[in-house]
């Protein structure tokens, strides 16, 4: 961390016309930082719980800030200021509640150090015990499957190492989900400035949540400048991967274009698929009959043009909430059917633009890109925690959790009531009866002022079958379509689907889990020794937060396990059933007490049985410290 010549060249109107667009709880830290002085905050008039965070400070006092940031960073553009250390764990602690305006726990400290940029994770982690001759790295290789966010930062934490290693990828370019879904008005619901690497911040981003393009662009270029893009091995796809006992390494078979094959060795198998990988298509009876054009959202069809078509749109999901408003305007007839009811979220700053003022902040005044991140990590991650947790004396449970929970969804219900014109018959079909958070919340992209289009018709039924012409849905109703796309989610529940693979005594991964995927730390499993899972079982957030934040730390794990095995002179590492077996109780008994668990809510976190598979059980501060360092002795060690 430095602030060495950050505000060389600025000059006074560059600095002023940066800070007249500057958020003013950021502004605080960085000025309280920089001068050592928390006297910002003796008049009472701090920041609030809101994101802007300016409910409590008055027009006047605002200014006041400004016009202190000014001078200094002047002052320590002209070489008039030397900003002092960084303050202790526990004034940082203060100023991090002070920031938010609720109590931050003590725990939150060093992560925020770390995951915020003030030091450097690679450098901090990755770092040997014992010097380790390359050669005797080269006998660890690593076999990579994806280069997605996730195969991208594993290749990063492994290069940093020196353990060598190879990316295999089924598409012809990097970028995993990224890459693949194109479908319209395609964007992140995390802001930019906290979805991207701690260690390659971007402060470039043209929306605080940018669309596809530059969400792929990101990681085409976050891989070339560590340079990952020459390690990957593209247009390849496995197929079946296999545990040698005696070597104690895995045999991969992969498949080239033209369909010839060829077995590949590696010490460590690693997947980085994800969990939304593979799309699902519902086999509807008369699916194969219609006549027109239809595909799956993640499949979006580029050669299909829907203008002044009659299009049916299968799911009100995510990627529906994006690409439906999209569309409307082109479509002679828009028809969405709706399942069942989704929370949305009404955010104002989902459609705005980053301004070249706060790209300029960002890019040049110390510290400020920091102390924002934190505030992005707090709002939408580890600062809605509570009110997701079952209040057992709470009295609705069945419209709420807790009395923070029924705050939340007042909120949503007031500016869902506005957004849809307090019309009855909108009203009825898109506010849930149940309570907010218990499946994944989405944010408005438009879709209330869509539903208001008189081309657009939400149908409150799923579909029943399809015939030649269009749809009969679940009512009995039939409609004619030109066009059907499946907005139908993915196979969440089939992890590193379609491959096989084996591990000790051939058994089969998939056989072993069925219906019921398990991991430790959701990222390894008995019997599967050497063998890694990124984006695993209870590791998918769906409480906010940044999935980058969640592979961060998987990568970190994973690459000092392997480090730890180098060093004390292993082949073979194996995650005792013992410690994985206790460690999924506790997931268990924690999701007893989560909103996901809501009797009444069906989702894609849960098993035919009911139990919470895909999400994580922890806040993001608590899966940091877990996945902080390594102990071995969980594992069975050979070699």
């Amino acid at each position: 961390m430095t602030t060495e010549n950050s505000l060389q060249g600025a000059t006074d109107a560059d600095l002023k016309s940066a800070l007249d667009a500057a958020n003013i709880p950021t502004l605080m830290m960085v000025l309280t930082q920089l001068t050592g002085d928390r006297s910002l905050f003796s008049d009472g008039q701090v920041p609030s719980r809101s994101l802007e965070g300016v409910r409590r400070i008055s027009e006047e006092r605002q200014k006041e800030i400004r016009d202190q940031a000014f001078h200094t960073l002047r002052d320590l553009r002209d070489g008039k200021l030397t900003p002092p250390p960084l303050p202790s764990k526990e004034t940082l602690r203060e100023l991090l509640s002070l920031y938010v305006g609720e109590p931050v726990g003590a725990e939150f400290v060093p992560m925020f150090l770390e995951d915020m940029g003030f030091i450097d994770p690679l450098t901090t982690h990755i770092q040997w015990q014992t010097p380790q001759p390359q050669a005797r790295k080269d006998d660890y290789s690593c076999l990579i499957i994806g280069s997605g966010m996730s195969g991208i930062c594993m290749a990063i934490h492994l290069k940093q190492a020196g353990i060598p290693f190879t990316l295999i990828e089924k598409n012809d370019r990097a970028g995993g989900t990224w890459y693949q879904n194109t479908y319209p008005a395609c964007g992140v619901d995390t802001p930019n400035h906290f979805y991207s690497f701690s260690f390659a911040p971007n402060a470039d981003w043209s929306g605080y949540y940018s669309k596809r393009d530059e969400l792929f662009a990101y990681l085409l270029k976050v891989a070339d400048a560590y340079g990952i893009t020459p390690h990957i091995q593209f247009n390849t796809t496995v197929t079946e991967a296999s545990y040698d006992e005696a070597a104690h390494r895995w045999q991969v078979t992969v498949q080239d274009p033209d369909g010839s094959e060829q077995v590949l060795d590696s010490r460590f198998l690693i997947s980085a698929t994800g969990q939304l990988n593979r799309p699902s298509v519902p086999d509807f009876p008369g699916k194969e009959t219609f006549k027109g054009p239809a595909f799956h959202s993640a499949e979006w069809r580029q050669d299909v043009d829907l203008s002044g078509k009659r299009v049916a749109v299968i799911g009100t999901g995510a990627s529906a909430m994006q690409l439906c408003p999209a569309i409307a305007p082109e479509v002679a007839e828009l028809t969405i059917f709706q399942r069942s009811k989704h929370w949305i979220r009404i955010l104002p700053d989902y459609h705005r633009t980053v301004s070249d003022a706060k790209k300029w902040l960002l890019r040049h005044v110390p510290f400020y890109q920091n102390w924002y991140r934190f505030k992005l990590f707090w709002g939408y991650g580890d600062g809605l925690w509570e009110s997701l947790k079952k209040d057992p004396d709470w009295p609705h449970p069945e419209r709420a959790v807790n009395a923070e929970n029924d705050r939340h969804r007042q909120i949503y219900v007031r500016h869902l009531e506005q957004a849809l014109d307090r019309n009855p018959e909108l009203m009825d079909k898109v506010i849930p009866d149940y309570p907010p958070f218990s499946k994944r919340m989405l944010i408005d992209n438009y879709w209330c002022e869509m539903l208001k289009r008189d081309n657009v018709d939400l149908v409150s039924a799923g579909v029943d079958r399809l015939t030649a012409e269009g749809i009969v849905d679940t009512n009995g109703d039939a409609r004619d379509f030109d066009a059907i796309i499946y907005a139908t989610g993915f196979k969440a529940g089939e992890l590193l689907f379609p491959m096989t693979l084996q591990g000790r005594g051939g058994v089969r991964l998939h056989d072993q889990w069925q219906d019921d995927p398990r991991a430790y730390l959701g990222m390894t499993t008995p019997g599967f020794p050497n063998m890694f899972i990124l984006y695993g079982p209870n590791t998918n957030l769906a409480h906010g937060g940044s999935t980058i934040f969640q592979v961060e730390c998987q990568t970190r794990y994973i690459t000092k396990s392997i480090m730890g095995m180098i060093e004390a002179d292993r082949t073979e590492l194996e995650i005792r059933k013992d410690i994985h077996d206790e460690y999924n109780r506790t997931v268990d008994d924690i999701h007893n007490g989560m909103i996901w668990t809501h009797p009444d809510v069906g989702s894609w976190y849960k098993n035919s049985e009911g139990r919470i598979v895909a999400n994580t059980p922890w806040r993001l501060v608590d899966y940091w410290s877990l996945t902080y360092d390594t102990d071995l002795t969980k594992y069975h060690l050979a070699g």
